[in-house]
């Protein structure tokens, strides 16, 4: 049995327990179509991440600072002159992302009823306060757990902080979700145990090499196969 085994699982909530890139594709798909006559999809793409990147630190993450990216990139790319019904469009795109409905991916459900027998289980996710609080709402999931984050930014000190105020020592305690860069690397800088689950999208700003030769990342290809590895670093298996 390791020194330390598990008395702690996380979840990372969008693109892991439900779906969430894929609206922000389909709505940037609709922004490179309003915007044809004036950009080529390719460069919108481009000029929008690198707005987004810029603006992380005014408007944090989530479905507000996409759309004001996206108005603040129209604007750019067509030297001033975007029309207002343009603009009006693209704010009417954010509200319906919004207002979307939750969409649980496979083995969501069960894998936390599963792992909440017999550990603590948390909600660690970032973006706008509101939305994601909507989001669990809608979820079904907010029952299961025994506490949920809602942070700015997930980094080695803000995971660091979660872990010790949930009275566990990040040793025991394992973060599972779809972003090496936001849920597996820097929990492992703190000592935690980092799990990918991969999901098919991942925004630009999310990629990250995996790490190498690291005996606390752990790769499942989906939340089904997260309770047997838990066990496994439980000891039971």
């Amino acid at each position: 049995m390791p020194p330390h085994p598990i008395t702690l699982v996380a979840f990372d909530a969008d693109d892991t327990l439900w779906q969430n890139e894929a609206f922000f594709r389909l709505t940037q798909a609709r922004f490179a179509d309003l915007l044809a006559d004036h950009a080529a999809a390719d460069h919108l793409e481009e000029r929008l991440i690198a707005a987004e990147r810029r603006n992380l630190g005014h408007y944090g993450f989530g479905v507000k600072g996409f759309t004001l990216s996206m108005i603040e990139t129209a604007i750019e790319v067509t030297e001033g002159r975007v029309p207002a019904s343009v603009i009006a469009e693209l704010i009417a795109a954010g509200r319906e992302m919004l207002a979307h409905p939750i969409e649980l991916l496979p083995h969501a459900r069960a894998a936390v009823t599963q792992l909440a027998r017999q550990h603590a289980v948390l909600l660690i996710t970032k973006g706008d306060l509101l939305d994601q609080e909507r989001k669990l709402a809608q979820s079904g999931l907010g029952d299961l757990f025994d506490g949920v984050e809602i942070v700015s930014d997930k980094t080695a000190a803000a995971y660091a902080a979660i872990f010790a105020r949930h009275g566990h020592d990040p040793a025991a305690c394992l973060m599972a979700g779809n972003s090496l860069k936001s849920d597996v690397l820097p929990v492992l800088a703190v000592g935690g145990h980092g799990v990918h689950v991969p999901h098919a999208l991942t925004w630009a700003l999310e990629v990250a090499d995996p790490p190498q030769g690291h005996a606390r990342f752990h790769a499942i290809r989906d939340l089904g196969e997260l309770p047997y590895l838990v066990e496994t670093l439980r000891g039971d298996r």
